[in-house]
């Protein structure tokens, strides 16, 4: 909230420069490597473990939900209000959910139990992954799917110039791909239990759709392939993380989804640039199918692990309960 503001009043006084805007953007990084596992370990104190997919899914649904209402309605209050107006108002915004926030009934919540101080937290957290094969195989395949198949502010802006002809597709495109995450995140919130079959099928799901969108010949071709894009994806993040809570005792609930936002958010600057070499030294087309072919062969490779075990080790959970 006090980034925005200070970026509109800034803005509004005429005096806003590329260096602050630099150091606005590289704080708004640590204060998002703080607030994003928080946020995301709040909303499973808000819910009984019964209810944990759910909740996940539901909040991977509102966050992808305002990706497509709030640049739509960025774009409209733009021309009338100017940005500096309607970054105040992103942190006035800020408001409602401080007032949430400040209003929760703190006994009435499921709070887990505190992890004893002191310690090596980082390294508890993953040597819990790596003595646990099902998390481990998850963890591999979401670092490896978040660093390589979800560049897509590296490869489609090139695919709307380049390809379909216009750049302004570049953001139809991420609308139509942010319906189809709402879409995934809400058929995954109907889930009582999330299987590693799902997580594996819903991976292959969005490297095909990376596949097809990234040799998409027009743009009413990107948005039929943009849906199953969105959905794969939504629907892989939130199994993903539903299935870290699953199988984790409550004091690693935490940790867990503090390590695949840093797996997600985290891998941004080394699948960035490996993005950008494949487009400008061998083809802007398989900037986003090679992230594709990664996902599916990942994908496939985990359903072939499920499949060769026994089928009650398909479903979550088992290492929470023998863990508790």
């Amino acid at each position: 909230a006090v980034q925005a503001l200070t970026l509109g009043l800034l803005d509004l006084a005429g005096i806003v420069t590329v260096p602050v805007v630099y150091l606005l953007t590289f704080m708004l990084g640590i204060v998002g490597a703080i607030d994003n596992p928080a946020r995301r370990g709040l909303v499973t104190e808000l819910v009984e473990t019964n209810d944990m997919t759910n909740a996940l899914s539901l909040n991977t649904a509102v966050m992808t939900g305002s990706r497509i209402f709030g640049p739509a309605l960025a774009a409209a209050l733009v021309g009338p209000l100017g940005t500096g107006w309607l970054f105040v108002a992103n942190g006035v915004s800020f408001a409602a959910m401080l007032f949430g926030v400040l209003g929760l009934r703190k006994h009435e919540m499921f709070t887990s139990p505190k992890a004893p101080k002191g310690g090596t937290p980082v390294r508890d957290a993953l040597r819990f992954v790596a003595h646990h094969e099902k998390l481990l195989v998850t963890f591999i395949v979401f670092t490896l799917v978040s660093t390589f198949a979800f560049n897509y502010g590296v490869a489609l802006p090139k695919l709307a110039d380049e390809v379909w002809g216009n750049e302004k597709y570049f953001g139809w495109v991420l609308a139509v791909t942010s319906f189809g995450s709402m879409l995934g995140a809400l058929i995954n919130a109907r889930k009582v239990r999330i299987t590693y079959r799902w997580v594996a099928s819903m991976t292959i799901v969005l490297g095909a759709a990376n596949l097809g969108l990234a040799w998409a010949p027009n743009v009413i071709a990107a948005f039929c392939w943009a849906i199953p894009l969105g959905f794969g994806g939504a629907a892989m993040i939130s199994s993903a993380n539903s299935i870290s809570q699953q199988e984790s005792p409550p004091d690693m609930r935490g940790r867990l989804l503090a390590l695949t936002a840093v797996a997600f958010l985290g891998s941004t600057p080394i699948g960035g640039p490996v993005t950008g070499w494949v487009a400008d030294a061998i083809d802007v087309h398989w900037a986003l199918a090679y992230g594709g072919v990664i996902a599916i062969v990942s994908g496939a490779a985990m359903l072939v692990w499920i499949l060769s075990r026994h089928p009650e080790h398909d479903v979550a959970g088992t290492t929470a309960t023998s863990q508790a």
